[in-house]
């Protein structure tokens, strides 16, 4: 009987945990675990409700800061694979236990240190020989972006190109929460990642750009006309890396002109800022203060309706040499996945792909000693599956462009 230890109790959490119970034959037994376990046994109660008791679930209490607590948690509970949902701050913390315990590992997010506003794959890329030598897997970010879009290009490259020369990964959010100023995921990182300065790949260099600074505006299926902005994205490291002849490769994602006007007035006044100041006498960090007022993204479900748009445009010659335009993408609904598993899509959109990737390497499909990126890892039986879970894909052989 396999195990799976889920750490994390958000809503990303909540997502894979209900699609494990789903799907019991892969994951009959699973453990949730976080700081605060009341969390988990909530989550365990609701599971079991929607899904009956077919998998396992217990819970536990765990600081995932520390190693200690995760080794003793690991080895008493000794599960096959430790799937970490939880922050990308305890991505170094949760593979050192891994490689203490000798369990493969598999997260969503790639490593960001707490008191730097800037996230790399080379602090996890640096774990290649250690996890090789132990026998163990790390998967790296196996969310929708950075994820599915990593598994899109794999795919693209498998079965319709023999170059890729552009890459553009759209991601379009057309939900409304009723908030005048909230995020779908993690308030902290959402914000850290937005206020941050833009980057893209071309021609074999960076270009860094003004936050906001290229915008365009794109009509997406399913959801209607929105405006784009040019972010840096994690995806785009590993994929510069992985995807042979590319040029150019961006990433953009849509914003409301309300969520934009809230957020440079925070800025303006230093509530996204992460360096600590003095309150009454205590070091407090503005932008956790900040997220702690703001509301919790796992209540945003009954609320929010609406679709997202996530997909890749591909540009470069395909498999008959002649060149080729191709894009894959899905459409997603906020409602949907609320009477489904009580979240909202853009959780869910997270959450069940993590859960197919648990699914690929207990299956064996993507059992391999190292650290990984998904885009290395085999597509089809990926791919597959995401239709059967809830997250169906679409071709468009004659996208529109983004110029």
């Amino acid at each position: 009987m396999q195990k799976t230890l889920v750490i994390g109790a958000g809503g990303v959490a909540s997502v894979a945990a209900h699609k494990m119970a789903q799907n019991h034959t892969v994951f009959p037994d699973i453990m949730i675990a976080s700081r605060t376990k009341s969390k988990c046994d909530t989550l365990k109660v609701d599971i079991e409700k929607r899904f009956g008791k077919n998998t396992k679930i217990s819970t536990a209490q765990v600081n995932a800061d520390n190693i200690d607590e995760l080794i003793k948690l690991i080895r008493n509970y000794k599960p096959d694979l430790v799937v970490h949902l939880a922050l990308p701050y305890q991505d170094l913390t949760i593979m050192d236990a891994c490689l203490a315990c000798e369990v493969s590992y598999l997260d969503t997010a790639n490593y960001e240190p707490l008191d730097t506003a800037k996230f790399e794959y080379k602090w996890q890329w640096a774990y290649q020989e250690k996890f090789e030598k132990k026998g163990i897997t790390a998967i790296l970010g196996c969310g929708f972006d950075p994820g599915v879009t990593g598994i899109f290009t794999a795919f693209a490259m498998k079965h319709h190109f023999s170059q890729i020369h552009y890459i553009d990964i759209l991601d379009c959010n057309g939900g409304d929460h009723g908030y005048p100023f909230a995020t779908n995921f993690n308030p902290e990182i959402n914000i850290r990642e937005v206020s941050a300065k833009g980057k893209y790949w071309e021609n074999g260099q960076w270009i860094e750009t003004q936050p906001m600074e290229i915008k365009r505006v794109r009509n997406f299926k399913g959801v209607g006309e929105k405006d784009m902005y040019l972010l840096y994205h994690e995806e785009l490291e590993s994929l510069v890396k992985h995807v042979p002849h590319l040029r150019r490769i961006r990433f953009f994602m849509t914003f409301g002109q309300s969520y934009l006007t809230h957020l440079k007035c925070l800025e303006n006044v230093g509530m996204t800022s992460i360096k600590p100041i003095k309150f009454n006498g205590q070091d407090i960090v503005p932008i956790q203060f900040l997220a702690a007022v703001m509301p919790d993204p796992s209540t945003l479900g009954p609320r929010t309706v609406g679709k997202t748009h996530i997909g890749v445009i591909f540009q470069g010659i395909g498999k008959d040499n002649h060149p080729k335009n191709y894009y894959l993408y899905n459409i997603c609904d906020h409602q949907e996945c609320y009477r489904e598993v009580g979240s909202q899509a853009i959780s869910y959109t997270t959450g069940v792909p993590a859960m197919i990737g648990a699914m690929m390497y207990l299956q064996g499909h993507w059992k391999k000693p190292g650290v990984w990126n998904v885009e290395q890892l085999d597509p089809d039986p990926f791919m597959i599956e995401l239709n059967k879970w809830g997250l169906p894909w679409h071709e468009d052989f004659n996208p529109v462009l983004v110029d």
